[in-house]
């Protein structure tokens, strides 16, 4: 199997002659690393539905270079989707828009409406300049699992699915999970997937799901998704002590060493535990990684026994992540 992990600086080119001849590329985002081919393309997309086995109902976010093509991919723009892409783009937030003619239909999974966003980081904008073509990029993991926050995330999870393979190596995400999908189809905006963006202009806008829609509208609808392959249990912080067991890795809130000594005992049963940072923002970004590493560590480890963090406003994205990836396989949304 042909894969390559190289450093973003010096794979750009081949990377955009790669996607212009129908290919596919994985790349850094601010995000996660995406698996990119070009959304106008038919045959290049369903090679990312093929390398990650994805789902044909999941429709899947074009990435562009800036507003002006972004733009071009849609058939109607409203006030809306102007005001918020001037205020957030670049950045992690994805708009949903009635799309264009242009754009393949496998990349909204037959739907009327597409995702976009430009992402903030420096690998992604030149790779979308260089290449000259807007990239449809779900995570670059195989569909339901852990997305990948750095090129060996993207290395191990689809190496074995695709025969080549060019990665581009841009270090480790910043933010650490998926975009803020917003719907700006209707006079009022809606989330449908929360992120790490907050955005001040949506206290009125809530998330309205509707009667299980055969075709999704947006990435992250899936009741089970971000999951670990070790079964992840959540539970309070109280009932956290008699959660732990032997074989069980632990993802706490917090250092455990600020907590009383007696309580800490109760971690000798464990086989491993990470400290998870209080802050969401560096949560967020660490979270997958530490999936990936406890997924490591291999039979050994029985479960995820993983302490809540708190359920304020800031962590809505976290918790959505937290919950898709405990739901147990075979869940319908």
């Amino acid at each position: 199997m042909a894969i390559r992990i190289v450093r973003a600086e010096t794979g750009l080119k081949e990377a955009a002659e790669i996607l212009r001849e129908g290919g596919i590329v994985a790349f850094p985002t601010e995000t996660v690393y995406g698996l990119g081919a070009n959304a106008l393309n038919t045959e290049a997309v369903a090679r990312i539905y093929a390398a990650k086995g994805r789902p044909s109902t999941n429709p899947i976010i074009v990435h562009v270079a800036d507003i002006a093509s972004a733009r071009a991919l849609a058939s109607e723009w409203s006030d809306t989707a102007e005001s918020l892409a001037t205020r957030f783009w670049p950045g992690p937030l994805t708009l949903v828009v009635p799309k264009a003619a242009s754009v393949a239909d496998i990349v909204t999974a037959g739907g009327s409406t597409v995702g976009i966003r430009i992402p903030n980081h420096p690998i992604a904008l030149q790779l979308l300049q260089q290449a000259g073509v807007p990239l449809a990029a779900p995570s670059a993991n195989r569909s339901e699992e852990v997305s990948p926050t750095t090129a060996q995330h993207v290395a191990d999870s689809l190496g074995g699915y695709v025969d080549h393979l060019l990665i581009l190596d841009g270090g480790p995400c910043s933010v650490g999970i998926e975009s803020t999908v917003i719907d700006v189809t209707g006079t009022v905006p809606r989330v449908l997937r929360p992120g790490m963006a907050m955005i001040a202009e949506a206290e009125a806008i809530r998330n309205r799901p509707t009667a299980n829609p055969k075709t999704h509208r947006s990435p992250g609808q899936m009741a089970r998704h971000y999951a670990p392959t070790t079964p992840l249990v959540l539970v309070q912080s109280s009932d956290l002590p008699g959660s732990i067991r032997q074989g069980s890795a632990v993802l706490l809130f917090g250092d455990c060493r600020r907590r009383e000594a007696s309580w800490r005992n109760v971690l000798r049963l464990a086989h491993s535990y990470i400290s998870m940072p209080e802050s969401p923002q560096e949560y967020a970004a660490l979270l997958y990684a530490a999936f990936r590493q406890i997924d490591q560590q291999g039979k050994a480890v029985t479960d995820i026994v993983l302490e809540l963090p708190p359920d304020d406003p800031e962590w809505t994205a976290i918790h959505d992540r937290l919950h898709r990836a405990a739901t147990k396989k075979g869940t319908q949304e």
